[in-house]
Parts: C-alpha cells; sequence; structure tokens
C-alpha cells in the first residue's frame, strides 16, 4: 500500500460540517504518525508537526482552508552528516472541490493547449466521497518549507584541492597554431 492509498499523517473532515462560518481545527501528529512522516520526507526526525486551519464553504461545493503549519525535524548536515535541527512555518491556503467539478480541470484553448500561470493561484484540489483529508495537506505544505540543504552552523563545503602533474595538464589545441604566421 503507497502513502497516496493512505497517508502517514491524516485527519479528515466531513464536507457537511463545513459552513460558511469558519471552522477552527488544530492537528497534531503522534508519534507513529510522526515516525511515518520522517520516513516519506527522508530526514532523521520530525519531533513535532501541528496546524491551526480555519476550513469555509468555498463557492458552491468546494471547501477553503487558511491557517499555518509549524513542524519541528532533525536532518542529516549536508556536509558533515551531523544532525541538524530546523523549524518550519509555513503559511497554508488551499482550495478543495470535488473531483467532477468543473473548477477542477485546466481550461484548454482550441488547440487542446494548457495554459497555467505560474504566478497565478494553484489549482484547487480534488476530493472524493465527502470527506477532506486536512492531514494529508498539512504534511505537503510542511514539505515545503524543508530546507533541501541543511548545513551546521559555520560549515562549509570546500572542495578537496586537485593537484595537476604535469603527465595530467592537456595541451593547448592551438599551441600548434603558434607559430603559424599570416604574411
Amino acid at each position: 500500500m503507497t502513502f497516496k492509498d493512505r497517508p502517514p499523517f491524516s485527519y479528515r473532515v466531513r464536507v457537511g460540517h463545513v459552513s460558511h462560518n469558519p471552522l477552527e481545527v488544530h492537528v497534531e501528529a503522534d508519534d507513529r504518525e510522526r515516525v511515518a512522516i520522517a520516513k516519506l520526507w527522508q530526514v532523521l526526525s520530525v519531533e513535532a508537526l501541528t496546524a491551526d486551519v480555519k476550513l469555509t464553504r468555498w463557492k458552491r461545493d468546494g471547501v477553503k482552508m487558511v491557517g499555518r503549519v509549524k513542524a519541528r525535524l532533525t536532518q542529516a548536515c549536508v556536509v558533515t552528516l551531523e544532525p541538524v535541527e530546523s523549524t518550519v512555518e509555513e503559511q497554508v491556503e488551499a482550495i478543495f472541490v470535488p473531483e467532477d467539478s468543473r473548477l477542477a480541470r485546466i481550461a484548454a484553448n482550441d488547440s487542446a493547449e494548457m495554459f497555467v500561470d505560474p504566478d497565478g493561484p494553484d489549482m484547487p484540489d480534488t476530493f472524493s466521497g465527502d470527506e477532506i483529508d486536512i492531514g494529508a495537506a498539512v504534511a505537503e505544505y510542511a514539505a515545503l518549507g524543508i530546507d533541501p540543504y541543511p548545513r551546521k552552523p559555520g560549515v562549509a563545503f570546500a572542495p578537496a584541492p586537485v593537484e595537476e602533474t604535469k603527465e595530467e595538464k592537456r595541451p593547448n589545441p592551438f599551441a600548434a597554431l603558434k607559430d603559424w604566421k599570416k604574411d
């Protein structure tokens, strides 16, 4: 079973319970979930993953989620491989629509080309049935904030010096032409 079928951190909310009045939700990963998330994110450990979000109805049958995600984790330094503690704080703003909604489709022109504005809003996430998994969305937003190249403070990568011997030096391809002169 893949993580797509069953995410390591899941908190399902029934869409029918969400109205135009904000529904405030606090989610927090337990020990088992944090171990699974650390494996998924390929980090040494996840000490905390929490989120405070507000859910409101969006358009007719969609849900808008706005809030803040916080995580504390330990990664391996890319230079020394020593543990590095880091924190993640990300703003969350996501829209969920039913998978058969026309709002989930990308508009195409006459030649069937799809245009996506990289600076525009994200496409809505889709859900099936009558529940959305805000836990999975929280984990995704936290993962986006992880430093891909963590370093211990004061550590810098310095490549090993390479010394060339005379045999290893390549001859200049234009050396044969240096004696030629145009008259």
